[in-house]
């Protein structure tokens, strides 16, 4: 069974058909990139995942979007259990302006995953340790997180995501403010991390979509246009317009 499977998936706000019949199925345990010009529906369709879109005034939705084959916009949905299952991580990084312990410690408190401080203790290294951010900052967890560089901060955001063992991580443009030394060190802990998450990130930059995913779609004007194994989307694909936007001729 695919980890997520989407099934003529409809989005509009208000008035406006943001994402069109969209049909896809993600795999367990790889990285599957969104690709395609700005305003096609690439976060639009990323945030259909965990629903939040529904927090937007006038958004309706049409088929199914099935993980581990529950439907996601069944009225039964816990949305806030969805959202821990379903963790994301946005284009900026956004800590919370208090310390780096209690950043880590947010999503278990409200969550109410443990109260337990040992338990805590535990799962905030662990965490950190998953990002690999424990040995740089393991004395400082009472700083504030805003001390840290934007690249710490993104893996922050990625350990607090982590710390309440979703399945699936969200990344919309995670790297689009770094340097491209810290856009490798978030590549290369990308590819580590998929050995036990289901990741799926939406970028602009082609050359990061071919070095992370395995899997690739293209999209425009709130179509899927093709979604095949990245290394074809890049070398072979069968649509000319991913053809003419992977080669740069448009977008």
């Amino acid at each position: 069974m695919s980890k997520i499977e989407i099934k003529n998936f409809n989005l509009y706000y208000t008035n406006f058909h943001a994402l069109k019949d969209i049909n896809i199925n993600i795999e367990d345990r790889r990285i599957t990139t969104i690709i395609g010009p700005s305003g096609c529906g690439k976060s639009t369709l990323l945030r259909s995942i965990n629903r939040i879109n529904d927090i937007t005034e006038g958004v309706r939705t049409s088929g199914e979007i099935n993980i581990y084959g529950e439907n996601i916009y069944d009225n039964r949905t816990n949305v806030d259990t969805l959202r821990r299952n379903v963790g994301m991580v946005f284009q900026r990084p956004n800590p919370f302006p208090i310390s780096i312990y209690e950043n880590v410690a947010f999503g278990l408190r409200v969550n109410r995953i443990s109260s337990n401080k040992n338990v805590i203790n535990e799962i905030i290294e662990k965490s950190l340790k998953a990002v690999l951010l424990w040995d740089s900052i393991k004395d400082k967890l009472r700083k504030s997180a805003l001390s840290l560089t934007l690249e710490e901060q993104q893996r922050l955001c990625i350990a607090r995501v982590i710390a309440v063992a979703p399945h699936i991580i969200l990344l919309d443009e995670p790297c689009s403010s770094l340097d491209p030394v810290a856009i490798r060190k978030i590549e290369e802990l990308m590819i580590q991390l998929k050995d036990r998450y289901t990741i799926i990130i939406v970028t602009h930059n082609m050359q990061q979509a071919a070095r992370v995913s395995n899997d690739t779609a293209f999209m425009l004007f709130g179509e899927l246009i093709e979604f095949d194994r990245t290394e074809k989307i890049f070398t072979n694909p069968s649509k000319k317009e991913t053809e003419d936007y992977v080669s740069g001729r448009f977008g």
